[in-house]
């Protein structure tokens, strides 16, 4: 993927955690543990998604030690 592009794919998951984020703390200020269990479910499937990126990275950057 070209930096340029990685850069924005990258941002917009890191958009997705934060805003997860604050539906968490909505849900625990609302007291809806239905709610909160909803916004950790989609706070873990946007971290699951940027695991690739940041492992393929350090996997790019050993090879290019090499």
């Amino acid at each position: 993927m070209r930096l340029p592009d990685r850069f924005f794919v990258l941002t917009g998951w890191w958009l997705f955690v934060v805003s997860a984020f604050f539906f968490m703390i909505a849900a625990g200020r609302a007291g809806d543990t239905v709610a909160f269990i909803g916004a950790a479910a989609f706070m873990s499937a946007n971290i699951s998604f940027l695991i690739p990126f940041y492992r393929r990275s350090s996997r790019e950057d050993h090879e290019r030690e090499e």
